[in-house]
């Protein structure tokens, strides 16, 4: 069975990860969402409840598992067997990083990493940038999923009582 995994920390997932993980989907039988945890981060969103917006999002593909991870990826995909890795880039300043990342988790475990290109139409999107134009009252309902979209303006309404 061929596996590999989409790690981030879907705070929250839009539109763009939807789009990296659906082309995941079609080129292997599982794939992995990882929701990375990192403890010197507040998120919007508690981890269960990206999980629970990533599997609701994903259920059309079918092949889609979705969990939680803290510490190293390449333990998450040594304890699975997860032989692969899918990155999305949106330019070339990710490249760098993810580069660099790529290179440690093969030599730390052979684990490969498949860079896949970003859709132009999301190339400038990322979870901050959505959380932070969606504070200030802008309309990001066309860069999200549409339960994500609602969830994340009852959130900002919530943090504003």
């Amino acid at each position: 069975m061929r596996r590999a995994v989409c790690p981030g920390s879907f705070d929250p997932i839009t539109n763009g990860h939807l789009d990296i993980i659906e082309r995941a989907s079609k080129l292997y039988d599982v794939v992995h969402v990882a929701v990375l945890i990192n403890k010197n981060k507040q998120g919007m969103f508690t981890i269960e409840e990206r999980i629970a917006l990533i599997e609701e999002t994903t259920a059309q593909y079918g092949n889609i598992e979705v969990e939680s991870h803290s510490g190293l990826l390449v333990d998450f995909c040594r304890d699975r067997g997860i032989p692969a890795i899918i990155k999305g880039l949106r330019a070339v300043s990710d490249f760098d990083y993810e580069l660099q990342m790529a290179q440690m988790n093969h030599g730390l475990t052979g684990v490969e990493t498949l860079f896949v290109p970003t859709s132009p139409t999301y190339s400038f999107l990322s979870s901050s940038l959505v959380k932070e134009v969606a504070s200030y009252g802008g309309d990001v309902s066309h860069l999200l999923p549409g339960v994500v979209n609602a969830r994340l303006v009852e959130r900002i309404a919530e943090r504003k009582n």
